[in-house]
């Protein structure tokens, strides 16, 4: 196989993973909010599917600008650091890398990498790394009920982080 077949089909996989990360758990849990709103629990202006990032009071995005914004943001400031920080990462199975990919993208990909689900997925230990996923289930100290069925088994229209990872060892 080319040099160049073998940089396409790594793209197709990348473009794949983040299609499937944004469409089956981050826009679902997040929700598409196209006009800023200040969100009271962290202190900061946020629109589309949870952007946070030079987000200012009064800006509007259209339906097709949050979907870029988002895929441009999975792939740039969550995918390739979490590569750096786990080596293998794209080699790891679809569903813990997308489980890994969203969460990193709730949580922070500095906390995401310093995480003993990253700690066990470098160790090769993914059946681990999935159910360490699920202790980020807290905000203000408190587990809440929507962080909870993110990080596990999702609820009746949408798909748990862990439901997808643990899936995906099979």
């Amino acid at each position: 196989m080319s040099a160049r077949a073998r940089k396409a089909l790594a793209a197709g996989a990348v473009l794949g993973l983040l299609a499937m990360t944004a469409t089956y758990l981050t826009e679902p849990w997040e929700g598409t909010v196209n006009k800023a709103y200040w969100d009271r629990l962290g202190q900061v202006w946020t629109i589309c599917t949870g952007e946070t990032l030079n987000v200012k009071p009064g800006m509007v995005k259209t339906d097709a600008e949050c979907k870029a914004m988002l895929l441009s943001r999975l792939e740039n400031d969550f995918h390739k650091p979490l590569t750096r920080c786990i080596p293998g990462f794209d080699k790891a199975p679809l569903g813990w890398q997308g489980a890994m990919l969203d969460e990193a993208y709730n949580i922070g990909v500095g906390a995401a990498c310093s995480s003993t689900a990253a700690k066990r997925a470098r160790a090769g230990d993914f059946h681990g790394s999935c159910h360490a996923m699920t202790w980020f289930n807290r905000a203000g100290g408190k587990v809440i009920a929507g962080l909870k069925n993110r990080r596990e088994y999702g609820d009746a229209t949408r798909l748990g982080e862990l439901e997808l990872c643990l899936e995906s060892l099979k």
